[in-house]
This record gives structure tokens, sequence and C-alpha cells, in this order.
């Protein structure tokens, strides 16, 4: 008996050391504020929020409906069709109302990403009757992020949709880990994510140097941000925010996330109508039509994208652009079996230097020869093809077409 007694003593012993290890440490005390400073609450018109696990801090923002934000009209967000993000998902959203999309950004500690990294202010949008709105979750040090994340969960509840901006790759997979490290379940599972990251490239990366969300808000919503922090700062501000708690210091992050979120919803209302209805698409720049062509390429839409293509060299193009997309509609004719039309684009491109320019005397060649039967006009296609690249395969072209030529003329010497 006494043996048993022991073996149990022990066994409390070990289990109390174990919930002394894993127990959750209490936050640290708020150092006091210095003088000068005012806390967050006092600068930002928001509230306190306490849950069970802590208390951080949460403020909203609404954008009314007779508001704009560069090219779009607030009031329209609500009317975009519920089958909007269709073609852009490749079909995982077939159908959800705009109300039930929630557009989300992250403001973090760091830009590599890893469980030293923390997600201190996180950004979301919605849109309603009344407009856009925002709700935005901030931790005034980390001791609050448990029952930061606490609130986000039970906010996201009443969205099926997550819409961000290079969220795939780094905003939904910080805070899963930050959700595992508190030891809490993400709400990530249940939502459909559209990053919209990635059809904004295939539409604009031919025309614009970078795709950053800052620069499409720039050069396609026509927004130019005033006195604005950049990106790459904020992590900085935020240290020195835990060291100071000068609260003035992180209002321009809020103003910035907020522009993000702003943007990212009124770009969902030009990008994915683009890939809804192609030939309603009212592009300013070929480039743009010739990157929503190559996706309907992809989709095995040939017609569609053939109208773009087409719509793009009337509008007019650079060299680099010009001479692709021309050969592009060339070999979509030959494929569609329009043969007459993609003869007449490759001969077009025999006429100037470019870089497909032998391809088009050889795409001639092979004309002349399989379908004319007409060999000299052949030979002189691969000549000219000859003339500007030596290649084995333009060789062996040449050799063939030569004694085909010369085959009937032997059999004329012989009678």
């Amino acid at each position: 008996m006494e043996d048993i007694q022991e073996q149990l003593a022990a066994l409390r012993r070990r289990i109390a050391r174990v919930d002394r290890k894993f127990a959750r440490p209490e936050p640290p005390p708020r150092p006091p504020l210095r003088p000068g400073g005012e806390f967050i609450e006092e600068l930002l018109s928001g509230e306190l929020v306490t849950t069970q696990l802590g208390t951080h801090f949460e403020t909203e923002k609404l954008w009314e409906n007779h508001r704009r934000h560069g090219s779009v009209y607030i009031a329209d967000l609500i009317e975009l069709p519920e089958d909007l993000l269709d073609p852009l998902s490749s079909g995982t959203i077939p159908s959800s109302h705009p109300t039930r999309w929630a557009f989300l950004d992250t403001e973090t500690t760091g830009l590599a990403g890893g469980t030293g990294t923390y997600a201190f202010l996180i950004g979301v949008g919605s849109i309603d009757s009344q407009g856009f709105r925002l709700r935005q979750f901030f931790m005034r040090d980390y001791g609050e992020e448990a029952s930061l994340l606490h609130r986000l969960s039970e906010y996201l509840a009443q969205f099926d949709v997550l819409i961000t901006y290079n969220g795939k790759s780094y905003d939904q997979p910080l805070l899963e880990t930050r959700f595992r490290m508190s030891r809490a379940r993400h709400p990530f599972d249940r939502m459909v994510h559209l990053d919209l990251l990635f059809g904004a490239r295939r539409l604009w990366k031919l025309r614009l140097e970078s795709c950053r969300l800052v620069e499409l808000e720039n050069r396609i919503l026509g927004v130019e941000r005033q006195g604005d922090l950049p990106g790459e700062m904020i992590p900085y501000v935020y240290f020195d925010f835990l060291r100071s708690q000068k609260a003035f210091q992180v209002v321009p992050i809020f103003h910035h996330n907020a522009l993000d979120i702003l943007s990212l919803a009124c770009l969902t209302a030009i990008v994915p109508c683009a890939f809804r209805s192609p030939a309603d698409a009212a592009f300013g720049h070929g480039a743009d039509h010739i990157g929503l062509a190559r996706w309907l390429l992809q989709a095995e839409r040939q017609e569609e994208a053939l109208r773009l293509f087409r719509r793009a060299l009337e509008m007019g193009l650079p060299d680099d652009l010009l001479f692709r997309t021309m050969w592009d509609v060339a070999s979509l004719e030959r494929r569609m079996g329009r043969h007459d039309a993609a003869l007449a684009m490759v001969t077009e491109l025999t006429v100037s230097r470019n870089p497909y320019r032998v391809r088009a005397f050889a795409e001639l060649a092979k004309h002349y020869e399989h379908r004319e039967k007409n060999y000299m006009m052949a030979l002189e296609m691969t000549l000219s093809a000859l003339a500007i690249e030596d290649t084995p395969e333009i060789r062996r072209r040449e050799q063939r077409l030569k004694s085909r030529i010369d085959r009937p003329r032997a059999r004329r010497l012989a009678l």
C-alpha cells in the first residue's frame, strides 16, 4: 500500500511540473507611458475588447456608399454579381454574395514569416448596405495575441470567402502559424480563398514593372497616397511603439492597412470582371488585352482569345509584344483551320526584322510545299530563312526541296 501511495505522489509531482511548464504566462504589464504620449484608445475611435483570453484593441471605419476610391464607387461593390469570382477561382467559388466576402490584410513584425513573426494588426474589410466597412484588430503588446486571434476567428465566422493580395503565400500561412502557436484552431479551413495577386499579374505584368498593390492602386485605380508609411518601415515603427508606448507612432500603420484593404476591394471590382466577361473588358492598353487573352488560351477559349489578340493589335503595341502577338494570332488561326488568315499574318511577319521572321519564312515554306505543292516558292522562302539564320533544319528542308525540283527534270532528260 505504501508503494502505491509513493507512486501516486510521484505521479502528482510529475503532473504538476508539466502543468507549470505549459501554463499560459500572464501577459507582461504594459510599460508606463512616457511624458507626451497617448494610448491608442485615446487617439483612434475604437474600444478595448476583453475576452476570456485577455484584452486587445479594435477599431472600425466605414466608407459610405456615396464615396469613391479612385475610379470605383463604393456603392457599386454590393452590386457585384454573385458569380463574379467563378472564372478567376477556377470554379471553386461558383456563387457567393459580396456581403459574404472578407478582404484581409496583415501588418507584421517581419517580412520573412516564420514562428517569430507576429501579425500585430489584422484588418478585415467587408461590404454591406451602408458601404465598405473595415474592422482592425490590434495587439498593444505580445501578450494580447491570443485575445486578438480569438476575436478574429469569431468575426470571420460570418464570411464564406477570403480575398487577399499575396495572402496565399504570406498572410494565411502566417496566421495559421500564429493560431497554432496559441493552441487555437484557425478559421480558414471553412473559407474559400481567392488571392487576387495571380489575376492581377495575368492582366498587367506585360505593361507594369511591378504588380505591387500600391502600384496597382496608383496605375489602375488612379489613387495617389499622400504621406503613406512605407511597408518596409512598419516593423521598426511597431518595435519602437513597444518600447515607448507612444501611440501616435502606429496611427500611420492603421491608415496604411486601411488603404491596402480598400484598394483590394476596389480591385476586386475590376480584375474578376475581366475574367468573367473578357469581351467587355474596357482596358485602355493593348498589353492588358494580351494578358487576358493568354489566360483564355490556357482555358481553351480560343475564339475569345483570338478576338482579344486582334483588339490588342488594333490598339498598338511595343515591338516586343507586337511580333509575339502576331505570331500567336497566326498560330491560332492555323489551329482553327483558317489557313488564309494565318498565311496573311505570317507574311506580315516576314516583311521586317523581328525575332519571328525566320519562323515565319519556315511556315511559308511549309505552306507552299505541302498545301500548294509549289516547290520553287517553298525553296525561295527557305533560302530567305537561310539568309537570316543557318540551321540544320533549314538546310535539310533546302536539300529536300532541291531534290523534289530536280526529280521531274531528271525524268524528262531520260526521255
